[in-house]
């Protein structure tokens, strides 16, 4: 039986990811799925509409077997601490393929790129290129020195896997679907588009269900923007070592102060925050960080530190069972690490800006069980 990996944030779950799962299951009949999810906060700095219980739950009714979470300290760092550490999870689970979205379709082109970005000078290559006020994917693009420019999210997502197998020596091979829609497209109506118009679509209070199975509709929340700013603004205003958390790096922290003051909301200061050095996805990652009150010196040689079950069916009950002796790393949260101090902190933190009980299903911590074959 093929053991497949998928990793999701499903913010929100849409028409995309029904696709994404009959592919696999048509690719793969008698396979077994895991997926490793992304919770209340994503690895482009945003906040999730759906929870991370209500995610499972979504999970477990569209046919997936067993679903594990990734850590929020992990989830919100760049594509490759973010590739990495899904890719660990799945190896310690013994996964063999992973089906992921692609913008080009093209695993070769994926993976030379993944292994030319392996090689012992390209990072030093990178760096510069990044001085020379480059974003992140034009300096990618340049220092891969390739014909294709390889700069949409998935992509980029891809490589990162491809990374994590090769560095590791994984046995697990990528398999890509071709994506039906444009992340940046912010407008189109057909069956299928991207989660980011999605919500754009639901920002500006249009009706979305077309565009997302009717079990999803239920589980839709609304994050409040203005009481983020609040609570930031107070942040970044009243501490005066801002530069100890993540991302937050080469003296950041005096712009951040001086722009919070003459930004009106959210959007505002993140527009006035922004360079060509510091992205808007970057700056978003930071600006989670800080609420989080995640800092460098805990993220510091963080290990994975135990692999926390979410939920499952049957069948990923009995796999999960059949294979637990040999999992090297505890299968439940270790209540006084820093990974779950973390969780706990996304959780409260979501449930302010959400005014949900979120933080109800991780305190509890017991999977979500779907008894079907």
């Amino acid at each position: 039986m093929k053991i497949i990996g998928i990793i999701c944030e499903y913010n929100p779950f849409h028409n995309g990811h029904i696709f994404h799962l009959k592919k696999i299951k048509k690719m793969f009949p008698k396979s077994l799925i895991i997926l490793v999810l992304n919770g209340y906060f994503l690895e482009r700095g945003e906040i999730s509409i759906i929870s991370k219980e209500d995610k499972t739950r979504l999970a477990l009714e569209n046919t997936i077997d067993l679903i594990i979470e990734l850590p929020v300290i992990f989830g919100t760092q760049s594509a490759d601490i973010f590739a990495k550490k899904a890719l660990e999870i799945l190896n310690h689970l013994n996964v063999t393929d992973i089906v992921f979205g692609s913008e080009s379709n093209d695993i070769s082109l994926l993976t030379k790129a993944a292994q030319l970005q392996l090689e012992p000078h390209f990072e030093k290559n990178l760096r510069k290129n990044l001085k020379k006020g480059c974003n992140y994917p034009t300096a990618l693009a340049k220092t891969l020195n390739m014909n294709t420019n390889i700069n949409n999210p998935n992509d980029l997502l891809g490589i990162s896997y491809a990374k994590a197998i090769i560095k590791n020596q994984y046995s697990i091979k990528l398999h890509p679907i071709k994506r039906t829609n444009n992340y940046h497209d912010l407008t189109s109506n057909e069956f299928i588009i991207s989660a980011s118009n999605i919500r754009s679509k639901l920002k500006n209070k249009e009706n979305i269900k077309n565009f997302i199975p009717h079990n999803t509709l239920s589980y839709l929340k609304t994050i409040n923007e203005e009481l983020i700013f609040t609570i930031l603004k107070y942040k970044i205003i009243t501490d005066n070592n801002l530069e100890k958390y993540l991302t937050v790096d080469e003296g950041i922290e005096k712009r951040l102060k001086k722009v919070i003051l003459k930004s009106n909301n959210l959007e505002e200061f993140i527009l006035n925050v922004k360079t060509k050095r510091y992205t808007y996805n970057k700056i978003r990652r930071m600006i989670i960080h800080i609420l989080l009150g995640l800092t460098k010196k805990d993220n510091d040689n963080l290990d994975l530190e135990y692999i926390h079950i979410l939920g499952f069916n049957k069948k990923g009950q009995e796999y999960l069972h059949s294979i637990k002796k040999n999992i090297s790393i505890p299968l439940s949260p270790i209540l006084s690490s820093k990974t779950y101090k973390y969780e706990k902190t996304a959780a409260y933190l979501y449930d302010i800006f959400t005014n949900s009980q979120a933080s109800l299903f991780e305190l509890k911590n017991k999977p979500l069980i779907i008894n079907q074959k």
